[in-house]
């Protein structure tokens, strides 16, 4: 059974960064693909990063060079960081693996979803 643990949400300042990280277990990881979807309340959840097996990386538009993802085989482990936070980037975020191993932008492209952390940007 694949289990995904997302950590390092909280409070932060506009302007500010906070590092995400998604620990998975239950399986060898390195040949999937990861993602981080966010939700806002009333809001569908929306696609922001995701980094394909061989390390490509590809953003939403609207975290393009303020959003990092990468990977760490090793470790079984995903990160985002974030930098210059905004207020609309307030939501609960959610780490998810691909088994194909190919990036996909839409949620029915995952096969397992943590239970996501909350990530608050205040102005």
């Amino acid at each position: 059974q694949v289990q995904l643990v997302e950590s390092g949400g909280g409070l932060v300042q506009a302007g500010g960064s906070l590092r995400l990280s998604c620990a998975a277990s239950g399986r060898t990881f390195s040949t999937f693909a990861w993602g981080w979807f966010r939700q806002a309340p009333g809001k569908e959840r929306e696609f922001v990063a995701g980094v394909n097996w061989i390390g490509e990386d590809t953003y939403a538009d609207s975290v393009k060079g303020r959003f990092t993802i990468s990977r760490d085989n090793p470790k079984n482990t995903v990160y985002l960081t974030m930098n210059s936070l905004k207020p609309e980037d307030t939501a609960v975020y959610y780490c998810t693996i691909r088994l194909t191993g190919l990036t996909g932008t839409q949620k029915e492209d995952y096969d397992y979803w943590g239970q996501g952390t909350q990530v608050t940007v205040s102005s």
